[in-house]
Formats: structure tokens, sequence, C-alpha cells
């Protein structure tokens, strides 16, 4: 066996999941993340809450290293401490402040709803957390037999996202490697975030495809065909109904409405934007504290006054009873509001009250601004809903005659000219790029894509699909 070798434990057939697993030695190694599998993904592994003991040896695993906080990149990190890991947790600094609240949810919606065992488990995590700043290179391992270096780089997907430089040496050997792993890049126009760095060399990169097979819509077009779908809420009396992940996504949701609204004049003042999403809302107030590591086109906002993350139009619901009132009341009432709510797939959460409750009715929109899953009820309302389908909740058929608009600008994904961009801007290309984190077709898409490139530049590049 030659070392480093790469290992992968999920990512591979799909979106989620993503756990790697960097083999340096015969006794030593880290992991790239520990997430949970969703949708489809989960049901093809059996991954149901009592089923997602860790697969794979932890003996020798020296720590794990996180690129970011969505859940499907460290959702296992409960099950990963219950087979008996104890090493370091390395990410970066705003990554190490979100991260609590990440994990409670995940063990109160995955293990046990009880809000002392989850809190015991947050304060056994707390003291594993190494937040560490971008681009400073941190010893993970240094014996006789190989040393690990890495350093996180800028990602853009979310706040605190990072993708992970892996500088392998051998001593006795005198060689080294230099391998990637891209955690989920975003797309480089994202409001909130600075565009994803670009390494310099590497002699292997693990990319996520997602959007492997696809381009998006540039930023200016995206915000008319926001602002536009916003303009039918008002003009139809309905609500605008946007499903959106906790992290990430919400913030520039937000940030985007208040944009929007800020320029526009009459009813569009009195059309409130509603949170209904108390996770979301918690993760709202910590991306107010981690201003220092927002973009400088949101620092200017906030030094001229602005107030992109908690404007005057924006309530806040909280608890359940407030929750049902209000799906009640922008149901029988005419009053146009825009609400975003979780989860972002439509697979679980306050979503679903509002999906029940509105997609019958046309005067209702719903828009999708991030990636669908198979097996969601989001990626069959997305699918199906333009031709007047149905969908199938809690087991219950609703048929679709609310608008359904579905917004790919917004994703918080590279497209695949980011992708591709992100591996052939290097100074010394990879010899080796492996494939993961993305539906067969995308991957496939994005390796013609890249031999392609390496054909055009007479480069010699092995792609993999693991």
């Amino acid at each position: 066996m030659t070392f480093p070798y790469i290992e992968h434990h999920g990512a591979t057939s799909g979106v989620t999941g993503s756990c790697h697993q960097l083999h340096l030695s015969p006794q030593h190694s880290v992991l790239i993340d520990c997430g949970l599998l969703q949708g489809d993904e989960a049901s093809e592994r059996g991954a149901r809450a009592g089923d997602l003991n860790i697969e794979f040896p932890l003996a020798g695993v020296q720590a794990l290293i996180l690129t970011h906080v969505h859940i499907d990149h460290v959702g296992r990190l409960p099950w990963l401490i219950g087979a008996g890991f104890k090493g370091p947790v390395y990410c970066t600094e705003p990554s190490a402040l979100l991260l609590p609240t990440v994990l409670e949810d995940a063990f109160m919606v995955g293990i046990q709803r009880n809000a002392e065992l989850a809190e015991r488990f947050v304060q056994r995590v707390e003291p594993m957390l190494e937040g560490k700043p971008y681009r400073e290179w941190i010893t993970v391992l240094d014996s006789t037999e190989v040393i690990l270096r890495i350093r996180f780089q800028r990602a853009g997907h979310i706040l605190g996202s990072a993708w992970v430089e892996c500088d392998v040496k051998y001593p006795k050997q005198k060689r080294s490697r230099r391998i990637i792993f891209s955690g989920d890049l975003g797309a480089p126009h994202a409001p909130l975030l600075s565009p994803p760095d670009t390494p310099y060399a590497a002699d292997v990169v693990v990319l996520e495809s997602t959007y492997g097979d696809r381009l998006h819509e540039d930023r200016r077009t995206r915000r008319q065909r926001f602002q536009a779908a916003l303009g039918q809420a008002l003009e139809d009396g309905g609500t605008v109904l946007i499903p959106a992940f906790s992290i990430g996504r919400t913030q520039e949701l937000l940030y985007e409405l208040e944009g929007i609204i800020s320029t526009q004049q009459g009813d569009w003042q009195k059309m409130p934007v509603i949170l209904d999403a108390p996770l979301a809302t918690r993760f709202t107030a910590l991306y107010r504290q981690l201003k220092p590591w927002w973009a400088q086109e949101a620092l200017k906002k906030v030094e001229a006054g602005r107030k992109p993350l908690g404007f005057e139009q924006l309530l806040t619901v909280t608890t359940h009873a407030q929750h049902l009132a209000m799906v009640n009341r922008l149901t029988h009432t005419r009053q146009p509001a825009i609400v975003i709510t979780g989860n972002g797939m439509c697979s679980a959460g306050r979503v679903i009250n509002y999906l029940k409750a509105m997609l019958g009715d046309p005067r209702h929109n719903v828009i999708f601004t991030g990636y669908q899953a198979r097996g969601t009820p989001g990626r069959a309302i997305r699918q199906y809903g333009p031709s007047g389908g149905y969908v199938d909740l809690d087991g219950e058929r609703f048929d679709i005659k609310a608008g359904i608009t579905t917004l790919g600008g917004y994703s918080a994904h590279a497209d695949q000219a980011g992708l591709v961009s992100f591996v052939t801007r290097m100074r010394h290309w990879p010899e080796e790029v492996r494939l993961i984190h993305g539906e067969q077709t995308a991957k496939q898409a994005l390796a013609e894509a890249l031999r392609a490139r390496a054909v055009e530049k007479q480069r010699h590049m092995e792609i993999v699909i693991p």
C-alpha cells in the first residue's frame, strides 16, 4: 500500500454524507468531515436515526477536520464520539462559534429530543474544538514517519466554510504530497461572503460536483427574477414561501431582500418578511456576531447605517403556537408576505404546514433557491409543480396550484465554470482529481469539462469518480 491514500465513507453516490479518510501511514489517518445522509441517499443506506453507527474502524484516527458546519458535513459527529473518537476537531474560527448550535440541533433531531442531554453532549464536544484562522498552517501530526500540516482557505459557501490544504511529508523517504479537499465551494458573487481562494498547487484534489452539469444565472438576473416573483405576490395578495436551510441560505436571502425592499416604494414598504424558523433566527444572530468575516460589500452597508440582517420589516416567529397562527393568518387573508422557513428541502420542519395550507391556492408562490436532493418533497414540488402535479406530504397527496419558481443563481455551490476554474487556475495542476458530492450526471459532465480543459491546455490530469 502506498501512502497517503484516500478512502471515501460518504458523498460518492450523491450530494450528502461527506466523510473522507486520509490514510497517512498504517498507524495514522485523519477524517475530513463526517456528515449525515439525506433524502434517497439515507434510504438507500438504511441511515435512519437508529442506524447511523460508524462503519469504519477508528484506530489510528488522529483528528477530525471540518470544512464547514452544514449537517451533511458534520451531522454524524454524535455517532463518531459514541464510537470512541476522542481526538481534536479542527475547523475555522467562525465554524467553531457556529458548531455547538448545529450539534445541539442534530442531537435533538437525530438522537433524542432532550435538551439536557443535548447540552451535555455539546459540553463534551466544545473542549475538542480547535478553531483556527484562515491561511495559517497547523501541525496535526508530527512523527518520525510522517508529518501532516493543514491550513484552511476560504471556500465562500457559508460563513466559516473552507477548503482544506493538506501537506503530507515523509522525512525518511524525503518525499511529500499536497492534497486538497474542497468541501463545498461557493459561487463567486455571494453577497455576504468573500469569493473562494484559489489554490496554488496540488497533487490530488477531492472536488465537490453538486452543480457540475450546469451554469448559474448571474447575480443581476437572479435578483431581477426574485424581485419579479415578489412583485407578483403583491399583485396576487399571496405569500411567497421560501424553503431555506438555517445556515447560510437564510442569511443570504435576508440580505438580498433588504437590498430589494430598500429600493422600492409604496406597498413594498408594508410587506412583512417573516422568518419562521427558530434555528435560523439563532444562526442569524450568530452571523451578526461574525461581522469581521463578512465581505466588504456587506460591511460597507453596515457602515452606511443599513441593517442587512435586522431590517425594520423583518418579523421573527418563535413558538409553535405563533407558527400555527401565522400559517392560518396568511392562508385566510389577502395580505402579501414573504416567509422564510425550514427545512430547505421540504422534508421536515415548519415548511410542511405552510405547504399543506398553500400549495392548492394559486395566490401563493414557492421559490426554491437551493439544491433539492433526490427523494425529497422539494425535488418533487420543483419538478412536477410547474405542470400542475402533486406532492405527498406526511402520506397525504396535495395538488400543486401555487406558482413554483427556481432561482439557480442563489445556489451556495459553485457551478461547472467555478469548479473547473478552481482546478485550472492553479499554477501547478493536480495529477489527479477525485469527484465526489454530486449526482452521477453532474459528476460525469464535470469530468468531461475537466478533461476537455486538460486537452486544450495540453496537461495530463486523471479524473476519478470513486
